[in-house]
């Protein structure tokens, strides 16, 4: 086997067809776009490069054949939080080889190594983790976009190199036209009408006052889980932009008390179903029909983030947040299905609002770590 680090045009092209050559047969796999991925790894496009170092490699097969890759990178601003200084891996696809597999994760681990780090997690992103964050262990249906899809067989491939599960994340799937649960909708009715409480949509031409929002909101609501890194107005903004293509203004709302921000939940058509036959290119026979399938509309949303400040999360903010959603999504008849992911299994309160609402479980993904072992 033969790997090679990502140089030049020519194996930044194969890292991307790596992906294709192993789910080729796959048909519930559906390809990232090229462009999405590409951004990662420009220090144009992605702030994360302004605090920290990538880079990535493509395996091949004695005879040639694309069988491999991996990306592995540093965030300065979350490498020192461990116990021991931790670097990440990503993009990982690979053949089902567990030497193939180990010769990835060897040459990955040598790389942080040698520049201090002494640990992995992955699969993660050089990024925020809304994307490309975990691996599938469970629920291999097909998946929303931005989501990590993976073969089965990649878990056996992590765990047998010695990755061990740090988290799981978990994502649940709502019924749009089924009913909320009786209590759920009452205690929405009761907090909507209390005073001083308010609720918004996001309005793109505000788009700057409505990242501070959420900035305020994420930072205050997130403050106290383990290795949590704050948020700032540059990157909500980044974020918020890149979502534009498919954002509808009226799934993202806000809930504010006496006008302080509160609450947050971010939804978004998933882009997958306009994307779902591209794979990864974007080319204009590609962008007109993605614009045609954007104007028709897709069947299911995603739920990305979801948030309230400490100070009101025994509130029943995220109630009333749903019921505002959902007045606007069932006279559209349109969608189907609302995804509600990924939450920690740490994050006890959020499920509980997923249970409050009356979702069922579709899928797990797990955060792993590799421990190096000393020299």
């Amino acid at each position: 086997m033969i790997i090679k680090e990502v140089a030049d045009a020519r194996s930044a092209h194969e890292f991307l067809d790596v992906a294709r050559r192993i789910y080729e047969s796959d048909k519930t796999w559906v390809c990232p776009l090229d462009k999405d991925l590409i951004a990662v790894f420009d220090p144009n496009l992605n702030v994360f490069h302004s605090h920290g170092s990538i880079t990535r490699w493509v395996l091949r097969s004695d005879d040639g054949k694309l069988i491999g890759r991996i990306a592995a990178f540093i965030n300065e601003d979350k490498a020192y939080q461990a116990a021991q200084p931790t670097g990440g891996v990503g993009f990982f696809e690979c053949i089902n080889d567990q030497n193939a597999a180990g010769l990835l994760f060897d040459t990955a681990q040598a790389w942080l190594a040698a520049r201090g780090m002494r640990a992995m997690d992955g699969p993660i992103n050089f990024g925020e983790n809304d994307s490309f964050w975990g691996l599938l262990i469970e629920g291999f249906t097909t998946p929303s976009y931005g989501m990590n899809y993976n073969h089965y067989y990649y878990q056996k491939l992590f765990e047998d190199y010695g990755f061990k599960i740090l988290y799981e994340q978990i994502t649940n799937h709502l019924d749009v036209n089924k009913p909320f649960p009786e209590r759920f909708t009452k205690i929405a009715t009761w907090v909507s009408n209390k005073p001083g409480y308010t609720f918004k949509n996001l309005e793109a031409f505000k788009l700057e006052k409505f990242a501070a929002d959420f900035v305020e909101i994420y930072n205050d609501a997130w403050k106290d889980f383990e290795n949590f890194v704050p948020l700032n107005v540059k990157k909500a903004l980044e974020a918020f932009n890149k979502m534009k293509a498919v954002m509808d203004e009226k799934l993202i709302w806000f809930a504010y008390v006496n006008n302080e921000p509160a609450s947050v939940i971010v939804m978004l058509p998933d882009a997958n179903q306009m994307i779902r036959n591209f794979n990864g290119k974007l080319g204009i026979i590609q962008k007109l029909q993605f614009v045609y399938r954007r104007w028709i509309g897709v069947t299911r949303m995603r739920a990305v983030v979801m948030g309230t400040k400490q100070a009101f999360q025994k509130h029943g903010l995220e109630s009333v947040l749903f019921i505002k959603l959902k007045e606007y999504v069932i006279p559209l008849n349109q969608y189907k299905e609302l995804e509600l992911s990924w939450v920690g299994d740490f994050n006890d309160k959020m499920l509980a609002i997923h249970e409050a609402a009356g979702a069922t479980f579709g899928k797990r993904h797990a955060t792993m770590r590799k421990v190096f072992e000393t020299q």
